[in-house]
């Protein structure tokens, strides 16, 4: 088959497409036929040399797919040759074919593009996880989410829009905030021309915000701190800004905070099938009736990955990247 490859680690002019072996599926898997995969920052860290893929899993990039089935593992008793399937893969999207857990491929909703499902699983799984799972935003309460231009920003907007939450973005322009607020966010916040604390704090009234959602890290930290309500909740699903951080104990125990860290890709796979079947139970179906819906900001063909890697690094993207193989 033919796939991505990195002939060493280095920038987007590293990927290649090239020929690979087939992968074969075990007994619990299935092989799916890609026909579209979709970019996430784990990708770019990945063909630098500095996230290598779990033990187990393909080398080839891509954390999502959608595609038909090709063939069907021995213990496999609940998807047949040819059905429409997408979901969450530890590695594999960026070829072909690739294989998937049975229990982890969910059936792509009638209407739906190959892009519309390739673009989903990483974001939704991501923001349902990190803001509903660990941080437990409810209805009537305020969401600050930075990078909200970003797949998980978008997929998070019309996410705590649905739950009756109040959502706040950070982005880098004025045009991609005004896209955030078309899609549900209060108000956002240019981080490249204003301190997004300050800013909070006139945007609440003072009061702050119960939980934050960031890909940041280190460069935040404070800023997130002084930002969240007491009793509000930090959420880190990326270090982008760092990882190192002097801080005031005394701040978190004052205002009683609590900080989460999530990652999805080193999880088992108990854990990654009882999420999806969270996301299929809570928010698959919002997506299906188009409640909410995949942000796609513009699509590649698998040969030019490298065009694509560059184009998301430039931070020129509103929602998803997606890569489509013929």
């Amino acid at each position: 088959m033919q796939a991505i490859t990195i002939a060493a680690p280095g920038g987007p002019d590293v990927l290649k497409l090239g020929a690979v072996p087939d992968p074969i599926p075990r007994p619990e898997q299935i092989l799916v036929r890609v026909r579209a995969t979709a970019l996430n920052r784990a990708d770019t860290l990945q063909r630098q040399g500095l996230y290598p893929p779990p033990p187990g899993e393909s080398d080839i990039l891509g954390l999502e797919l959608a595609g038909e089935v090709e063939a069907v593992g021995s213990a496999v008793t609940t998807v047949a040759v040819g059905e429409r399937v997408f979901g969450l893969v530890g590695g594999g999207g960026y070829a072909e074919k690739a294989v998937i857990d049975a229990r982890m491929a969910m059936p792509i909703p009638e209407g739906w593009s190959f892009a519309q499902a390739a673009a989903v699983p990483e974001v939704y799984f991501t923001a349902q996880e990190t803001i509903f799972t660990l941080a437990g935003l409810k209805r009537g309460e305020t969401i600050l989410i930075h990078a909200g231009a970003s797949g998980v920003g978008t997929a998070a907007i019309q996410m705590a829009r649905e739950t009756g939450a109040t959502a706040l973005v950070t982005a880098g322009s004025a045009e991609k905030i005004q896209r955030c607020v078309d899609l549900g966010a209060t108000a956002g916040c240019n981080y490249k021309e204003q301190n997004f604390a300050e800013w909070v704090q006139r945007a609440t009234k003072g009061r702050g915000v119960d939980v934050i959602e960031d890909f940041i890290g280190a460069a935040y930290w404070d800023k997130n701190l002084t930002s969240l309500t007491p009793g509000g909740r930090l959420v880190l699903v990326g270090v982008m800004g760092g990882v190192k951080v002097e801080t005031n104990l005394g701040l978190i125990l004052r205002k009683r905070l609590q900080v989460f860290g999530s990652v999805l890709r080193t999880r088992t796979l108990a854990d990654k099938i009882d999420i999806t079947r969270r996301f299929q139970a809570s928010w698959l179906p919002p997506l299906a009736a188009g409640r909410i819906r995949p942000i796609i900001d513009c699509r590649f063909p698998l040969e030019r990955a490298g065009e694509a890697h560059q184009y998301m690094e430039d931070n020129r993207n509103f929602g998803k990247i997606i890569l489509e193989v013929p």
